[in-house]
């Protein structure tokens, strides 16, 4: 005899359905009340308002994003999840590998280890602002060339560390 033959006593696949739509009608329910204090990302998604979040200015490249951030913001964050900007990778998230080096005013920088706050008004390249496919930077070019890229997962922070040295290299 099965667990058809008796519906009052359900079988483990009926209680996982039940008990699944239970929960999941559960959090909609939740998540419904806070779309009215929702923000739009660049990407259109929304995201909860932050409480305490501050207005900022970023000039990333040669594009001012005015936008409202949680203080504590990494700018390898506010890049990618904020502004969409995924070229810089987040790898080791403690200043290591340099997966997400950036200029700020000509400067390399691991944005990892930058809070966003820290460069209001600050001139930001990331690695879409170096060059594009129709007009490669020469050091991305070198790159696609003598396939240098390896698995391409940090490509972006040795190509943005390499044109900041070669840069700096030919003005002396």
């Amino acid at each position: 005899m099965t667990n058809d033959d008796h519906p009052s006593q359900p079988n483990r696949r009926q209680f996982l359905l039940t008990g699944g739509s239970a929960v999941a009608a559960t959090v909609m329910a939740a998540t419904v009340g806070d779309e009215p204090h929702a923000a739009q990302t660049a990407a259109g998604a929304a995201v909860p308002a932050v409480e305490g979040a501050v207005p900022i200015t970023l000039r990333i490249n040669s594009t001012d994003h005015s936008i409202r951030i949680d203080p504590r913001t990494t700018l390898l964050d506010c890049l990618r999840e904020t502004l969409a900007l995924t070229g810089t990778k987040k790898g080791c998230d403690h200043g290591q590998c340099g997966a997400c080096t950036v200029h700020v005013n000509g400067r390399r920088v691991l944005s990892c280890l930058n809070l966003a706050l820290m460069h209001d008004g600050h001139e930001i390249t990331t690695i879409e602002g170096l060059g594009t496919p129709e007009a490669m930077h020469p050091m991305q070019t070198a790159f696609y060339a003598h396939d240098a890229y390896q698995c391409g997962y940090c490509t972006s922070g040795q190509i943005m560390s390499a044109a900041r040295i070669a840069e700096g290299a030919m003005r002396t």
